[in-house]
């Protein structure tokens, strides 16, 4: 499980800081950004990838409810204008300035998972499989996957073919064969190469 070894690193107030949605074809990119209280901490916070959806969703909550959270959407229309690697990056500084915002300052330290930062100027470390690491990064995976995960089946009614509720967006087999009969729908990343060769039904 993950430890807060990263955080006792640096000065406090630490935000972990982690997305979920890069790699869909379509639908948002959203990143997190947590604080951890000093006590109250939700049992079970671990890599998002690990949890079954029921206990993102119980942990998401209490982390709403406990923790200091940021949330950055950035919506498919703005990857395309931007590509996927600076929609990431925005959205983990829309995440953080939430959290600045609601501290009234700077955090003391950003840990961010992955290896690289945004163009920021919080005082940041990037960790290579922080979610598994850091418990902060990992409250922060569970809430931007819990978070895009919701987006998505909101918008399954919709859009029911791509059958978003399963896949969330992702190239699944299923969400592939109604993009080639449907075309793509207005959330869908049209920079990504699946849905640009797609040929429009006329």
């Amino acid at each position: 499980m993950p430890g807060m070894k990263h955080e006792r690193l640096y000065l406090a107030p630490v935000v972990g800081v982690d997305e979920a949605g890069r790699g869909p074809l379509a639908g948002p990119v959203v990143a997190a950004a947590v604080i951890l209280p000093a006590k109250g901490v939700p049992r079970g916070i671990d890599d998002s990838k690990k949890l079954p959806a029921t206990e993102r969703a119980r942990l998401c909550a209490r982390l709403t409810d406990c923790a200091i959270v940021g949330i950055g959407i950035v919506e498919a229309e703005e990857i395309d204008a931007l590509n996927i690697y600076w929609a990431t990056m925005k959205a983990m500084t829309l995440a953080v300035d939430q959290v600045a915002a609601t501290l009234g300052c700077a955090p003391g330290h950003v840990l961010v998972d992955g290896n690289r930062l945004p163009r920021w100027g919080y005082a940041a470390t990037p960790i290579v499989g922080g979610d598994a690491l850091s418990r902060s990064i990992a409250a922060a995976s569970i809430v931007a996957k819990h978070t895009r995960d919701s987006i998505m089946l909101r918008h399954h009614d919709s859009y029911p073919h791509y059958d978003w509720a399963s896949n969330k967006g992702y190239g699944a087999p299923a969400h592939r064969r109604a993009l080639a009969e449907h075309g793509p729908s207005p959330l869908h990343r049209r920079s990504f190469a699946p849905v640009a060769q797609t040929v429009l039904p006329l």
